[in-house]
This record gives C-alpha cells, structure tokens and sequence, in this order.
C-alpha cells in the first residue's frame, strides 16, 4: 500500500520547516516575552511556586503561544494536550475531558492547550468550567482576539489573561541570528534591506523565519536592498481584523491623532485602515462624525468637507477617492477644534431628563383655534422683526424654569465670533429686562 505521506515527501525524514527546527526547547529561548516567563512575570512566578493555574494567551500570530504552552507543560510535569478550536466540537471535548480525567486518576496531570479558544461558542467555553473548577485539566487558551470580547465572564474569572507582545526589532533580529546559525549562511542583505525583512514581519515570528526561507531558496547571492527584496518576496499587508479588536484600535487611533492635532499621525493611521482592507465608507463616517464632535463650530467648514469626501468615494471610488479621504483627515488634523456643541447637547439632554415634560411658554405656541386663544396661546408675543434691533429678548424656557447657559464656545477658530454674537444678544437681553418674560406686559 502506497503511504501518501511519504509519496508527498512528508515521512518523518522529510525536511522540516524552519520554524518548526527552530522552535525553543525550554522557556529561557522563547523571545520577546520576558515580561511573562522572566523572574518577575507572572509565569516565572508560577513556576517559582510550584503551582499552575489556568491561564489565558492572548497576541497576536507568530509569537510562540503554542511554544509556550508546550514548554510550560513540560517544566511543571504535566501531560500536554493540544485542541483547536476550528477542528473541534463538544464531542471531541468530552473524549479530551475523560482522557483527563483517566490520567489524573493514574496520577498524571493534563494541560489542556486550546487554540483560537474564542472560536468556540459560549455553551462550548462552558463545558470546561466543571473541569477547571476540579482540576481535571490546566487550561491554556490562546487567542488572537480580545478575551473581554470573546470569552465567557465565567471562564475569564478562572483563568488568568496575559498578554503576549508582538516581536519587536531586538526580538526578531534573535530569530534571524538563529536561522544563519542554523541555515550557515548569512542572509544576503544589506542593512537597510535586513531592516525591510523585520518590518515585513510585522512582529509575527513564525512569518519572518518563513521568508528567511524564501531569501535563502529564491536569492542568486546577490545582496539585495530593499527594492531587491520587495521583488523576491511577496509583501505581507498588515495584521488587521477589519471585523474585530484591530478595527476599533486603529478607528481609536485615528480619531485621537485628529483629535490631537497631528496631521502626519493621522495620515498615517488612515493608511494603515486602508492597507487593512477597511471600509473607506466606514472611515468617511467617522470622519463626518469627528467633524461635528470635535471640530464644531470652531471651523463650520469640517463638516461639509468630511460630506464632499464621502461623496468624492461614492463618485470615484478606490484607489482615486481615498484621496478625498486624506484630505478630510488633514483639514480636520489642522482645525482648530471645539467639542462645545457635543457638550451642549449632553447639557441639554441631562437638564430635560432633570425637568421632564415642561410645557413651553404660552407665547411661544400657536394659537391656531378660538379655543387656544382663549387659554393664552401666544399672547404677548413679540414678533422680534418688528423690533427695533430684530431682538425681542423674551424668555424662550418654560415658565417654571429659570434660564440657564448650555453652550460655551471656545475662544478658537470661528467660535471666536459665535462668542462675540452671543454676547451681543445677552447684553440686548439685559438692556431689555423688563421685557423679558410677556408676564411683564
């Protein structure tokens, strides 16, 4: 019979991945997370104890999660049992479950390592309560997604989130000393072109070593610049889960950086959504949003730019109508801002829950029957165009409500001069008293 794996090359003497070779064999060689497994971390400290608890690990891919787990199960003693959560479904639980429950009856403890634990429902994060609470198994969950999302309250109360960092350039630059070391060569790159490869990485680990092995089959010995190198390699679009916690963090990051007033900052966080793959409609929105909540009418003009952006993309579409979009981001980066009229309206909206459903003045309403004219529907108005400044100065508030102030421009942009107009309609008002309120006719 013809064994298919090692027709394809695959039999246990086939070449493996370089990754794979150089996955760490103790705790000590896992890189850029010694916040975690060091003296200090909340690993070491575990281990310092004696004691494993459950833990969940959360980062991004190509950090050594899975590394981590196996090395963790190796130094306490415990048997190590890996699931994912794509491939499995509570039947396949329950026979990991009872193998577990057979082991610790011989004596043998498990540690339950669950891939993409957050692709599993919340009836199947459930069933592993009973078995934690008891002790059947350690469990080690890890996900790409933020638990506080994706995760049971009930299974976050029993098992500890620690968060794993994305490699960074000291840690990656380890992973390639180790690959020449285990390759014998040296990468055929130029300084500027080794920094490339790193930022390629994006900090995924597992991704860099796989394109070490793509230099190493695919190069002519040449050494190659960065231009040299976008060509032999394909270049990685950013980790970005336009459906997930990326999606909020860069939409945060952008707003802020407009917010902060720092135009390249932003620009550079708009890229970033779009190399993403998000929604530039998505953007436009918050880009019309921003304009009315942190521009205001500090510069009247944001709001209908963010509307002439988004109508700019519906019109020309990508790539020509994310240019609208930029600049929408930089005239709002370079406003001058104002989030008066957004805290106006919170103002306003907590005075009428404080008051309830005051009538308004009896003034100020229509009087369209006989009847109403009877009970006073607008008597005593005063028509503000037939006054001699266009400016009445009556009492608009309900009776049973004194005046108050809600809005407060800035003294920035053109709510500089919507200042200077309310203060010329507040001394008319003051100047007027006594007809103020139509109770003073």
């Amino acid at each position: 019979m013809i064994d298919l794996f090692q027709s394809a090359g695959m039999d246990d003497g086939a070449p493996r991945p370089l990754a794979d070779r150089l996955r760490p064999t103790q705790l000590e060689e896992v890189v850029g997370q010694g916040h975690l497994i060091g003296p200090d971390g909340p690993i070491g400290r575990m281990l310092a104890s004696g004691r494993m608890a459950s833990i969940i690990l959360w980062g991004p891919p190509g950090i050594g999660k899975t590394t981590t787990a196996r090395l963790l199960a190796e130094r306490v003693g415990l048997y190590f049992e890996q699931i994912s959560a794509v491939f499995s479904g509570v039947a396949d639980l329950r026979k990991v479950f009872d193998a577990a429950g057979q082991r610790r009856r011989d004596g043998t403890g498990t540690l339950l390592f669950v891939d993409e634990i957050h692709r599993f429902n919340r009836s199947q994060q459930d069933a592993f309560l009973p078995f934690v609470e008891d002790g059947t198994v350690v469990l080690v969950g890890a996900t790409t997604e933020n638990p506080s999302f994706e995760l049971n309250a009930a299974l976050l109360s029993r098992a500890q989130v620690l968060v794993l960092n994305r490699l960074d350039d000291a840690a990656l630059e380890t992973l390639l000393a180790r690959a020449e070391e285990d390759l014998k060569v040296t990468l055929p790159l130029d300084d500027n072109a080794r920094a490339a490869l790193k930022a390629m990485a994006d900090g995924d680990g597992r991704y860099l070593l796989n394109l070490v092995e793509d230099i190493v089959a695919f190069s002519e010995g040449d050494i190659l610049d960065p231009a040299g190198l976008a060509v032999l390699v394909q270049k990685r679009a950013p980790v970005y889960d336009k459906a997930q916690e990326g999606h909020y963090n860069l939409i945060s990051a952008l707003h802020k950086s407009l917010r902060g007033s720092d135009v390249d900052a932003a620009l550079y966080w708009l890229a970033r959504m779009l190399a993403g793959g998000e929604d530039p409609l998505f953007i436009a929105r918050r880009l019309v949003r921003f304009a009315a909540e942190d521009i205001g009418l500090a510069d009247p003009q944001a709001l209908p730019q963010a509307l002439a952006a988004k109508e700019m993309y519906v019109f020309l579409g990508s790539a020509e109508g994310e240019l609208g979009l930029a600049q929408a981001v930089i005239y709002r980066a370079s406003a001058p801002k104002s989030n008066a009229a957004y805290r106006a309206l919170g103002v306003a909206s907590q005075k009428v829950r404080e008051t309830g459903s005051l009538m308004p003045p009896a003034h100020i309403l229509n009087a369209p029957t006989g009847l109403m004219k009877d009970l006073g529907y607008g008597k005593g108005y005063a028509y503000d165009h037939d006054t001699e400044d266009g400016f009445s100065g009556q009492h608009y508030f309900p009776d049973d409500m004194g005046r108050i102030t809600l809005y407060e421009p800035v003294d920035r942009g053109f709510e500089r001069e919507i200042r200077e107009r309310m203060d010329y309609w507040s001394s008319l008002r003051a100047r007027l008293g006594g007809r103020h309120s139509p109770q003073d006719d």
